[in-house]
């Protein structure tokens, strides 16, 4: 019965952090850590590293505290919400810095509709160059309207 528990709250923790990932979007890297995410949004970025990368610390440093300290003195629920918080940052990574910025050469035929959905919604978030008039802010889920325009091309 624990571990399925621990199941649970892995998988819920994996799910809100859409959200959670939504509202750092908007609200954070768009707001007062622009500085850190605005070279995400220039055409053009010939480095490999952006500052934006720094995001990757401001999620994973408290995912594997939590880790950690879900490990002391045995396994605990703060575990399994470092473990769901590091699977969301795995399929963030996944999705996009390989599936739609192409960052690494992996990956590069996806043409699934969810796939093709996801790459529309991001082109609209990117094409607004400053911090505001931004929309499509979440990473993974995909609004219904990029799936509509996708089909009504098919």
């Amino acid at each position: 019965m624990q571990y399925l528990i621990f199941t649970l709250i892995t998988l819920v923790v994996f799910l809100l952090m859409e959200s959670v990932t939504w509202l750092t979007h908007k609200y954070v890297m768009h707001g007062f850590l622009w500085y850190l995410h605005e070279d995400h949004h220039q055409p053009g970025y010939d480095g490999f590293f952006e500052k934006n990368d720094a995001f990757f610390l401001i999620f994973a440093i408290p995912s594997a505290l939590l880790i950690i300290f879900g490990l002391q003195p045995e396994l605990n629920f703060k575990f399994f919400i470092g473990l769901g918080i590091t699977l969301y940052g795995a399929a963030y990574f996944i999705v996009h810095e390989v599936i739609i910025h192409q960052r690494f050469r992996w990956l590069r035929h996806i043409k699934t509709p969810y796939f093709q959905a996801l790459r529309k919604g991001h082109k609209v978030h990117h094409k607004h160059l400053g911090k505001v008039d931004g929309e499509v802010f979440g990473m993974l889920y995909v609004p219904r309207k990029y799936f509509v325009q996708f089909f009504k091309k098919e």
